[in-house]
């Protein structure tokens, strides 16, 4: 089920943005304690890029970033076979986090088109097949998708959710969709477009959405977790939305600026009863309830904007010192076999 947006450049009619399958596609999976299920992932993946080759002449790798797991999940990377399919495998120093292990993927990635996905299996490589269609059949340069409905999700999480977005894209001239995911397929100027945005804090929904060019929805049903739990609480969730503000967004510094106005119209209302209250009724409303009042409100709203212009400083800083975003420990590269290959090893 489908439904394109209106991000349609003009000039550019379907099918005119479909690049030749000979750039070849990178499919980039941040991996982060997945040691249990990365196997049966990549075995699902090589399948789909197997099947690609086959039918669209399509070259594949996938590019696995370890972003500081503390399981076996370098370990069963390292091992994985290159079946059909070339292999990267890069770990990170420490676990810098899923946007800085999607931007090492980015940064690695040799193929001309990229696809993000996660390495949990809840993103179905089977959808693989679907989005490429799209790009080269229909001519799209985002193909994200979407969760169908969050029915499985606690009230509160959807809640948020319905806020976060709500928020971000308050104002905002190019709004992030609601509930798109990580799992989109990027056409090869669309990834030349994405490789040329300079900043480190990066929020990769929010930059894959502004960069433009045709794009489409793809809705899906996400698999279960075949394994463990995920890592995301409530707390790295808030976490990760006040950094997807902070670095996309200007919301939160017009959130202060209503406030402030609302707390001067208060203040104002309030004295203009006051001297209604002293001229007319001829009574003294008494001083310190309402002044204790006074300044603990002015007082938390002073901090609470403090705290949203100190996120700003913040990435400032953070861009100022330019430090690189992450540090790669190790990278190797395995060059797919074809049957023959496979056939002459064995």
């Amino acid at each position: 089920m489908t439904a394109p947006t209106t991000q349609r450049p003009l000039g550019d009619p379907a099918g005119q943005a479909g690049q030749s399958a000979n750039a070849g596609l990178s499919i980039i999976v941040p991996v982060y304690n997945e040691a249990a299920g990365l196997a049966r992932l990549h075995a699902e993946i090589a399948a789909a890029a197997r099947s690609l080759r086959e039918t669209r002449g399509l070259a594949c790798e996938v590019v696995y970033v370890d972003d500081g797991s503390r399981d076996e999940s370098l370990v069963v990377a390292r091992s994985l076979p290159a079946d059909g399919i070339d292999v990267q495998v890069i770990a990170l120093s420490r676990n810098f986090g899923k946007e800085a292990a999607l931007m090492a993927g980015l940064d690695h990635a040799r193929r001309g088109a990229i696809l993000f996905m996660d390495g949990d299996g809840q993103h179905p490589p089977a959808l693989i097949a679907t989005l490429v269609g799209h790009w080269l059949d229909d001519g799209y340069d985002v193909v994200y998708t979407a969760k169908a409905h969050r029915a499985n999700e606690a009230a509160l999480r959807r809640l948020g959710s319905r806020a976060f977005y709500g928020l971000i894209n308050w104002g905002a001239r190019q709004k992030i969709p609601e509930d798109a995911g990580d799992f989109r397929l990027l056409s090869p100027r669309a990834t030349a477009a994405l490789r040329q945005l300079p900043e480190r804090n990066r929020f990769f929904k929010g930059l894959a959405t502004w960069i433009g060019f045709r794009q489409l929805r793809v809705d899906y049903h996400p698999a279960e977790r075949k394994h463990g739990q995920t890592s995301w609480s409530y707390m790295s969730l808030l976490g990760l939305s006040v950094e997807g503000l902070t670095s996309f967004s200007v919301a939160p510094l017009r959130v202060a600026s209503a406030l402030g106005v609302l707390l001067a119209v208060s203040a104002l209302l309030f004295g203009l009863w006051m001297v209604v209250e002293a001229f007319v009724y001829a009574r003294t409303v008494p001083g310190y309830p309402s002044l204790i009042v006074g300044i603990m409100v002015i007082g938390g709203v002073q901090l609470l904007m403090i705290g949203v212009m100190g996120e700003y400083l913040g990435k400032i800083l953070s861009e100022i010192k330019a430090r690189p975003v992450y540090f790669v420990a190790e990278h190797s590269v395995k060059a797919a076999q074809d049957d023959a290959t496979r056939a002459a090893a064995e």
